[in-house]
């Protein structure tokens, strides 16, 4: 508070204080006042906290017994006596390990390491709170889990804070991480060669996953899912995702950089996802789901995807490079509706199984604004399917070197679309084009008449 009253009696001050005044004479108080409080409280906290005394339980690295019964001996006295349980490096050979409320577990980064033996699974925790792992690493060894119940390396369920940060998840035979319930962060992680998926979140009480690394993971990077479609928060953010399959099959459920299902209000922004055999970032029925500065590049089919029974979504400023769909809005049919794509960079779309692909496509209340698509062996913008369409406006794109520059459904059951102010050059088959589904129809609408197609307004545009 001392540093707060420096501040007061500043501001309070009635003699007259001119910019050079503040710049060379008040600076250093305000910095002084900067100082004389604690940026993070918790930081402090740990470094207050004596540490547990590891001779206590006979801790022994780099041998071939497993460690078990001494490991959890100094979890579980560590959390009681309110002390940090720092392990030195070496490798521990261990089975299960059940976390304790307040326990501050740490290694030495890079040398720590924690060796799954088999068992119910390798850290597990229930209806706790305050915990942290950092600088371990945690090594599945592809070992079986003995409970079917558990679901990951480490498994997690109603922990009110936790963090785990700085540490290696490994080869894992079925998920990395694993938080049903929980809140709280996973953070600089490296999350390599799971089985099944890196991070999987279900039901997230106040969440982030930011600042990782995930590569090599069977069917999914990040699962976020409710159990039914409701509020979740999560916010996904500057991860690092690559080369991830779809080992389990499916039509989109696997394969992709990050999934989302159901849950609302998540936002997924600055990722770098790469290599993914479905898509970078696919919203299945999450509302109000915001997905924002992703650089998508190598995609097997459609980079960002919003589907399903979702309302409200925001895709902006992202750039994607090298898929079979850019960027898809749709299902209407289901429900999914109300979205914006603004600001988005999206390259070298390609025809895959005979289909051609498409950078934007989308359906129902949505606006396409002032987005950059470039090579696209079908249409730059696509705007409805058979009757599906309501609402649609497209204007301020620049489109090139497309087969199709903006097709628009005319089904006559579908709804509205304005075409106006866009630039399109390069066009094979035609700036602005009706469709019946993937086939033009009539002449191109850039130079001709919309007269024919009551549900169309186009004007304004630009075709070279």
């Amino acid at each position: 508070m001392e540093g707060y009253t420096w501040v007061y009696l500043i501001l309070t001050c009635r003699m007259t204080i001119n910019r050079r005044d503040i710049l060379i004479g008040v600076s250093p108080l305000i910095v002084g006042a900067a100082l004389t409080t604690d940026s993070n409280p918790a930081d402090a906290k740990t470094k207050t906290m004596s540490v547990f005394d590891l001779s206590s339980v006979g801790i022994k690295p780099n041998t071939k017994q497993p460690q078990t019964k001494a490991l959890q001996q100094a979890i579980d006295q560590a959390s009681k006596l309110g002390q940090r349980l720092i392990l030195p490096g070496g490798s521990y050979l261990t089975g299960p390990l059940t976390l304790r409320s307040g326990l501050h577990f740490e290694g030495v980064g890079g040398q720590t390491k924690l060796v799954f033996a088999g068992g119910a699974g390798l850290i597990l925790g229930k209806n706790i709170s305050d915990v942290t792992l950092a600088h371990l690493n945690f090594d599945g060894r592809s070992k079986g889990f003995s409970n079917d119940q558990v679901e990951g390396l480490i498994s997690l369920e109603h922990v009110n804070n936790l963090t785990l940060e700085n540490c290696h998840v490994t080869d894992s035979l079925l998920n990395g991480v694993v938080l049903h319930q929980s809140s709280g962060r996973v953070c600089a992680c490296s999350i390599t060669k799971c089985a099944v998926t890196g991070v999987f979140s279900l039901d997230a009480k106040g969440l982030e996953i930011s600042h990782n690394q995930l590569a090599d993971c069977g069917n999914n990077g990040i699962l976020v899912w409710t159990s039914q479609k409701q509020f979740d928060g999560t916010i996904i953010a500057h991860n690092r995702i690559e080369r991830i399959k779809a080992n389990a099959g499916g039509t989109g459920q696997n394969g992709n950089g990050i999934n989302i299902f159901r849950a609302g209000s998540v936002s997924a922004t600055n990722n770098t996802i790469s290599d993914c055999t479905f898509s970078a970032i696919r919203n299945n029925g999450g509302d109000n789901v915001q997905i924002l500065n992703n650089s998508c590049t190598k995609l097997g089919e459609v980079a960002l995807y919003s589907e399903f029974s979702f309302e409200g979504a925001i895709i902006s400023n992202n750039l994607v490079d090298d898929a079979h769909v850019g960027i898809s809005i749709t299902n209407f049919n289901e429900g999914g509706r109300l979205a914006t794509a603004t600001g988005n960079l999206i390259r070298n779309i390609k025809k895959r199984k005979g289909v051609s692909g498409i950078g934007i496509a989308v359906e129902a209340d949505t606006m396409v604004t002032g987005n950059v698509i470039e090579t696209v062996d079908g249409a730059g913008i696509g705007i409805g399917w058979d009757k599906y369409l309501r609402h649609v406006t497209a204007n301020n794109n620049l489109v090139r070197n497309c087969d199709i520059g903006i097709g628009i459904s005319t089904h006559n059951e579908a709804g509205f679309a304005l075409i106006a102010t866009n630039m399109i050059t390069g066009s094979k088959r035609g700036a602005i084009r009706a469709m019946d589904k993937d086939k033009p129809l009539g002449k191109d609408l850039s130079k001709n008449s919309t007269e024919a197609f009551l549900n169309l307004a186009v004007y304004g545009n630009v075709s070279l």
